[in-house]
């Protein structure tokens, strides 16, 4: 019997299951730095742009939408929260039937403060519109708002496209609720509108997959219902409850801070400057006919009825998910550099990913190997129990090695449940880095407290998360300056600033709780590193330190302070530098000049600026150091 063909059948079939699990990515650019600006006449514009997907037969695993907002190049940066969708119009061309799908739903951030080439990066998955995003698309992101066209922003939309077997197989689609809802007004109830929705399951489908963009606006009275009331949602299918939820989202923790309004309050399930993450509830079905409600908590405006609960519902029939074992890594969230995770990084120790359970077992137990290039892999045994669809997030142990700048942490999954993964062309994920910066071993803390300042405590950890130092809210006293010399071991530290109410050491918008702030200066008294006051729940900065370690003082270091922020007639400007410099402060309203002013050789200052004859509304107050813009604080004058 001849072998030879057998053999090189065998190594075929070897060859191309290999390949099979390399994972390929590709990238549709439908929008590359649009400028995005208001119509006010219209409080809405529309700014569409196709894109060439994959042809229908391409099989798809995965759909990644990335939004970015930046400052746009012949025009200031746009200032205020706008409640923007990305819609997908349709498929096949101009003369294809109109869809009008929400892909996704961008709350724009106060963008006062930003200057020429700052930009911000979102992303949500948009997988289950997987069968829509196919040969010619046009997306569509309308802008909402009434600023005039001298603001605006520079857009653009990336599809990251992953290949490779589809979980489930979707076999339709059933549009729900999409409309803007009018709550607590007695005359048009919102239940008489809201009504349930009945359909028949897909032959084959096993799994009705809803996916929900709900987000709350308007100010009426007595709760400021609905953008500063949280109310309670129910979802029923088939008259059980599915989902149940309270809509309203803290926003004291958003990664993009500070913002140039009011970025802190809480709100009816958004936050200004975040594009939301939809939610999704999968609920397995039977063959036959379903109902499906949505039911609002009970409420009834008694002034300036207003209120809008704008919904965007569909329903994806799906097949039983197709494999048993199948495990994706979700997100590497530390270490990394990427935006969305900035107020985790850069971190000293516990490396912290996700990992998502794609296949029919709920996953018990999971192998991760990580680590850093260039240094040896750890492997971490993970237990517990993480059914279809659902996330799982660990905190690995351990020290985050690298080495000085750029580095690339991996994550691997194996042996999901102690058998092979169904595909793992999604089982693997590399991110990069930037080291934490050097520190000398001793080095001061200057803290300065504001007038709450019960709401504030300070930690420093070491590797290990033993507590070398802190100051708890209970040893704080009001309006009061904390100096203390720290003296560390060599190795990673990291300081942390908790905040609880959420408003940090101080927001432009609450005069009365004060200023504070927490700086770092080396032994010469030479400043070294400055928080971020305007910080909502506080703020972390991990260094590493090595003994003898002196901080360069040619690289110029500088913490600004403006207060009040909110005011009749003046302010005042504070500047610390670990070097000279001359300054030039610049005074706007509106992005028109009404002040400047001129220093020379400034390094440690303090100044007054009479506002009585500025116009009231938004002012902004920037410092450029040598030329360079370092700082650009909002003022609201009443």
């Amino acid at each position: 019997m001849n072998l030879k063909p057998l053999l090189t059948l065998f190594c075929l079939i070897i060859y191309h299951s290999a390949a099979a699990q390399k994972p390929e990515i590709s990238h549709v650019v439908t929008h590359n730095r649009s400028t995005i600006i208001c119509d006010a006449t219209k409080g809405e514009k529309s700014y569409p742009a196709w894109g060439i997907f994959p042809k229908n037969d391409h099989p798809l695993r995965k759909i990644t939408m990335h939004v970015t907002l930046g400052s746009p190049d012949s025009l200031n940066t746009a200032h205020w929260d706008y409640l923007d969708h990305i819609v997908l119009r349709r498929k096949g061309g101009k003369d294809g039937p109109e869809l009008n799908y929400e892909l996704g739903r961008m709350l724009t951030p106060y963008g006062s403060i930003y200057n020429k080439g700052w930009n911000w990066k979102w992303q949500v998955d948009v997988t289950d519109f997987a069968p829509f995003l196919r040969d010619s698309v046009e997306v569509v992101y309308v802008h909402s708002g009434y600023e005039d066209k001298t603001v605006g922003w520079a857009l653009t939309i990336d599809f990251e496209i992953l290949s490779g077997p589809p979980v489930v197989t979707p076999l339709g689609i059933t549009a729900l609720w999409n409309k803007g809802y009018k709550y607590g007004d007695s005359k048009e109830k919102i239940e008489e509108n809201l009504l349930p929705i009945s359909y028949q399951s897909i032959s084959g489908a096993s799994l009705s997959r809803i996916r929900i963009q709900h987000t709350g606006h308007g100010m009426d009275r007595p709760r400021g219902c609905s953008e500063f009331c949280s109310r309670w949602r129910e979802l029923r299918l088939d008259e059980k409850v599915v989902d149940r939820r309270d809509m309203w989202k803290k926003c004291g923790n958003n990664p993009l801070y500070p913002q140039g309004g009011t970025w802190i309050y809480d709100r009816a399930y958004w936050c200004p400057g975040d594009l939301q993450q939809p939610d999704v509830i999968d609920v397995f079905t039977k063959p036959g006919s379903h109902k499906v409600s949505l039911q609002m908590e009970p409420y009834t405006a008694t002034g300036n009825i207003q209120a809008v609960e704008n919904i965007s519902a569909y329903l994806f029939h799906y097949s039983a998910p197709k494999q048993k074992i199948d495990v994706a890594v979700e997100s590497i969230m530390v270490p990394s550099d990427e935006q969305r995770f900035f107020r985790l990084n850069p971190a000293s120790s516990g490396p912290r990913i996700s990992f998502r359970n794609l296949g029919s077992d709920p996953v018990r137990s999971l192998t991760i190997v990580y680590g850093t290039d260039g240094f040896p892999t750890k492997t971490f045994h993970w237990k517990g129990i993480l059914p279809f669809n659902k996330v799982a997030e660990i905190v690995l142990p351990g020290e985050i090695q690298e080495k000085d700048g750029e580095n690339i942490f991996n994550v691997k999954l194996i042996q999901p449940n102690g058998k092979k993964d169904a595909w793992s062309g999604d089982n693997e994920m590399k991110t990069v880095f930037t080291a934490p910066e050097k520190f000398p071993s001793e080095f001061v803390i200057q803290f300065l407290t504001n007038n709450k300042p019960k709401d504030n405590s300070i930690f420093l950890v070491n590797s290990q998360q033993d507590t070398i130092f802190k100051k708890t809210a209970s040893q704080l006293t009001a309006a009061t300056l904390y100096t203390d010399t720290i003296r560390l071991a060599e190795g990673n530290h990291s300081l942390c600033l908790v905040d609880t109410s959420g408003n940090g050491l101080q927001f432009w918008a609450q005069p009365a709780n004060g200023d504070g702030y927490l700086r770092l200066f080396d032994m010469k008294g030479n400043l070294i590193h400055a928080f971020e006051s305007d910080c909502g729940n506080g703020e972390m900065f991990s260094f590493k330190v090595v003994p003898g370690f002196e901080v360069d003082t040619t690289i110029a270091q500088y913490a600004f302070s403006l207060y009040p922020r909110s005011v009749v007639d003046q302010t005042q400007l504070r500047v610390v530098s670990n070097k000279v410099s001359d300054m030039t402060v610049q005074i706007t309203v509106d992005g028109v000049l009404w002040q400047k002013h001129e220093y020379k050789s400034i390094k440690n200052a303090v100044f007054s600026y009479d506002l009585n004859h500025l116009p009231k509304g938004r002012i902004v107050v920037e410092a450029f150091m040598d030329g360079i813009s370092k700082f650009k604080g909002r003022i609201n004058k009443r």
